[in-house]
């Protein structure tokens, strides 16, 4: 089966839309023990993936804020390393914070023409990119961060106490 390799810019934008309230149905009564617990010490807890993704919003809603401003613009490359896993503030104020930032995204996503997605722009590193690859590797973030949220709160609060049953399934958090 073969792919057209623009996708639909509205589903992109649509997940983009679900991701603050899929983490705030799942993360809504989560304790902060849980959002600060790692399960290794270079691995991210999830209060950390929330500033994560906190900081990545900022990166690539300034980056749509070009796409639709200007005429090819050149990108800035993003450099995770600089980036601080965490402030020390606590889980929830990451997920409110995401939450509010996210919404001005997605008003601002939702205020595009329908030929934004083939407006382009320069990558440093990957070259040209079109709006609509950016916005749909945005979106394959989410998800990717989605399942890591859920695999750290599974590994903290259910598996542990699924005695038996615990053959049944594999943790990775």
């Amino acid at each position: 089966m073969q792919f057209d390799d623009t996708g639909s810019l509205s589903n992109a934008i649509s997940l983009l839309e679900k991701t603050p309230k899929i983490l705030e149905t799942l993360l809504g009564e989560v304790s902060e023990d849980t959002l600060a617990w790692k399960p290794a010490a270079d691995r991210w807890s999830i209060a950390e993936v929330l500033a994560h993704l906190l900081e990545i919003e900022r990166v690539y809603s300034q980056r749509a804020e070009r796409f639709l401003g200007e005429d090819s613009p050149v990108l800035e490359n993003y450099d995770p390393a600089g980036e601080p896993a965490s402030d020390g503030k606590r889980g929830d104020d990451y997920l409110v914070a995401f939450v509010d930032a996210r919404s001005g995204t997605v008003a601002l996503l939702s205020m595009m023409p329908p030929t934004a997605g083939e407006r382009t722009a320069r990558h440093p590193e990957l070259g040209s990119i079109t709006f609509s690859q950016m916005v749909h590797n945005w979106a394959s973030h989410d998800l990717g961060h989605l399942r890591q949220i859920a695999e750290l709160y599974r590994a903290r609060e259910f598996h542990p106490f699924a005695g038996p049953f615990q053959k049944y399934s594999t943790i990775k958090p």
